[in-house]
């Protein structure tokens, strides 16, 4: 067998793989996207999943989330999980348990972007999920902690998801009131697939 025809057969076998292989999208979050209190098969990646299977059938959902996840905690583990699965699209949905903590918002700012900058630097696409926080942390600092999502998604020039429960009706939610049940999850699906589907 010449050169030649060994180079016609790896190409031959090569190629159907690539065309059929699946790309990968990260779901990179805390418990809001890991399914806490629920089954996981009822939790918003899981959905996003099944809907991609019917209308992008090349793309697998890799749900990476940790309940209590913070955006340092994200930034500790990004690189090694950007390797792990080799994504084309990272969906970043981290900060509430900062904010829910109190902490500076310079600091959730600056972390969130790291997380953000690894991803575009590994080729990937990103969709950055932003989060409100419940009234009682006083106007100033909930308006520090929503306006930084706006900031870093223009600062990197990244697609951005304002809320991703924007739409979640009250009752809708566990006990808590901040994590919402299996009947919520739908809605919140349907708001990342509003914004994932520009990048796919």
């Amino acid at each position: 067998m010449t050169a030649f025809n060994i180079i016609l057969l790896f190409v031959a076998l090569w190629l159907p793989y690539t065309a059929h292989a699946a790309k990968n999208i990260l779901v990179f979050g805390d418990s809001l996207s890991a399914g806490y209190g629920i089954a996981a098969e009822k939790s918003w990646p899981s959905l996003l999943q099944q809907e991609l299977k019917h209308s992008h059938p090349g793309f697998d959902i890799v749900n990476a989330s940790i309940s209590g996840e913070t955006a340092f905690g994200g930034r500790q583990r990004i690189d090694k999980t950007l390797q792990q699965h080799r994504p084309v699209i990272v969906i970043v949905e981290l900060g509430a348990n900062d904010g829910l903590r109190g902490y500076k918002t310079a600091d959730i700012e600056a972390n969130l972007g790291e997380i953000v900058k690894q991803a575009k630097r590994s080729r990937a696409k990103v969709l950055l999920i932003g989060m409100k926080l419940p009234p009682n942390y006083g106007k100033p600092y909930i308006t520090q902690f929503e306006n930084m999502y706006s900031r870093l998604a223009e600062k990197h020039r990244v697609r951005l998801l304002p809320f991703l429960l924007e739409g979640v009706a009250p009752e809708e939610f566990q006990a808590d009131n901040l994590h919402p049940t299996a009947q919520g999850q739908p809605r919140i699906m349907q708001n990342v697939m509003q914004k994932l589907k520009t990048l796919l």
